[in-house]
């Protein structure tokens, strides 16, 4: 249901209560505009942390955006949507605070709910900012198989671009791990995928991946 079908349910249910005397009107009717409220603060704080991507300078509205869309879908039993907004809650940590340590478990929270809500797509980012974190800690291997989850992940859902992203990153442990013929197939993949899925930015991705294998 859409933000402009839920208020009208709201108004709906206003009048039921106020004409027909429904107890349990107004609290469906706060439901109602919660779910709203919930999808408008994660657009809201996805926005801002566009700009932050952009402009590289942190909105002080971003993290109490995704904290509200957070306990608001959990308080719906919207385990599917929580998975999400915990996700960007995470994200906020590792991408914006540079925090691996507070991003990890919300990142691992958003993983397990997403699975369990059967939300493939929510759980590839989840897997990705995991091997992102795992990377940073040296953990080549951990990083590695959650890169990989991620891309089997998106390769299902059809999600080319952010397939071609994960490889990147893949590119990137292969190197470490000093495997470079499997870094080169990657970067290859990488560029092909990006390029049929028009994603500009994962192709620049792609070329500064590659000038590692140059010696």
């Amino acid at each position: 249901m859409g933000a402009a079908s839920r208020i009208e349910r709201a108004r709906e249910l206003d009048e039921d209560a106020v004409f027909r005397d429904d107890a349990g009107a107004l609290a469906e009717a706060d439901r109602e505009l919660d779910a709203v409220e919930a999808d408008l603060a994660l657009a809201r704080g996805r926005i801002a942390h566009g700009r932050y991507l952009r402009d590289r300078e942190e909105g002080p509205e971003e993290l109490p955006l995704f904290r509200r869309a957070a306990e608001l879908r959990r308080s719906l039993g919207d385990a599917r949507g929580e998975a999400e907004a915990v996700f960007w809650l995470g994200t906020y940590h590792q991408v914006v605070r540079g925090d691996h340590d507070a991003a990890v478990p919300l990142l691992e929270r958003s993983y397990e709910l997403a699975v369990a809500a059967g939300d493939g797509l929510t759980a590839s980012y989840a897997a990705r900012h995991l091997g992102i974190a795992a990377h940073v800690a040296g953990r080549l291997g951990v990083a590695r198989e959650r890169l990989e989850e991620s891309t089997r992940l998106r390769r299902e859902a059809g999600f080319l671009a952010g397939v071609a992203a994960n490889l990147v990153g893949l590119v990137h442990v292969a190197v470490d791990e000093g495997r470079l013929g499997d870094a080169a197939a990657l970067a290859g993949e990488a560029a092909a995928l990006a390029e049929e899925s028009g994603a500009r930015a994962v192709l620049r991705q792609v070329e500064e991946a590659r000038a590692r294998l140059s010696p």
